[in-house]
């Protein structure tokens, strides 16, 4: 019997695929017959793992938001590691949700076209939406932590502030993967870092304090 690791890195394989024949041919493209070929696989052996092509969609979003997940997490990790404001810190992070390479391009289309058929599927749609609510959590928390540190005025709502931070971030994904090479052949890419930076200070309007003690233990964001 095949180990558990054999199980995880062939439906890896598999997600992998979906991910390139949306990223290189869109959503239509993906059917059990194709996708076992650019997985190099049988059709039987991706049936053994995905009955239906919703399934395989499902996967290739969950592997694909764990990855974005994951390196920012690492810029969280870094960001503690060498002391900068959470500010800064979530700056970096929201820029992983934005397709400003052609990696972040087909993990974006990848997430588009989960988007576009869980309009019709409630199932999928159960889950677009939790990723949401996950990511405004995740923004909410490090407002709350930026209150506790200085850097966020003690009676601001985290809540409103993190749908505010998440709407621009996912507005600016759009327009950056919509129009890459912009109007009059300006980037739009060019204003990404000004935006957030210009929409961050709007939440931090404090100094961060969170390194100014050794005795204290720094807080992740």
């Amino acid at each position: 019997m095949p180990r558990t690791a054999d199980h995880e890195q062939r439906r890896r394989q598999i997600a992998d695929a979906v991910s390139r024949l949306i990223s290189e041919h869109g959503l239509d493209a993906v059917t059990v017959a194709r996708t076992a070929a650019t997985a190099g696989m049988s059709v039987g052996l991706v049936q053994h793992y995905f009955r239906t092509k919703d399934e395989m969609l499902l996967h290739a979003f969950r592997e694909v938001s764990a990855r974005i997940r994951a390196r920012a997490e690492q810029r969280i990790r870094d960001g503690v590691r060498h002391e900068r404001p959470i500010a800064r810190v979530m700056a970096e992070v929201m820029t992983e949700y934005i397709p400003l390479d052609e990696a972040r391009r087909a993990e974006y289309r990848v997430a588009r076209a989960f988007a576009g058929r869980a309009l019709d599927a409630p199932a999928l749609a159960e889950v677009d939406t939790e990723a949401a609510r996950r990511l405004r959590e995740d923004i909410a928390r490090a407002v709350h932590n930026g209150k506790e540190c200085g850097e966020v005025d003690e009676h601001l709502d985290p809540l409103p502030a993190a749908v505010r931070l998440a709407a621009v971030m996912e507005g600016l994904a759009l327009q950056v993967y919509r129009e890459p090479e912009g109007a009059a052949g300006v980037p739009v890419a060019r204003f990404v870092a000004p935006v957030l930076d210009a929409e961050l200070a709007a939440v931090f309007t404090g100094e961060c304090r969170q390194y100014a003690g050794r005795a204290a233990s720094p807080r992740s964001p």
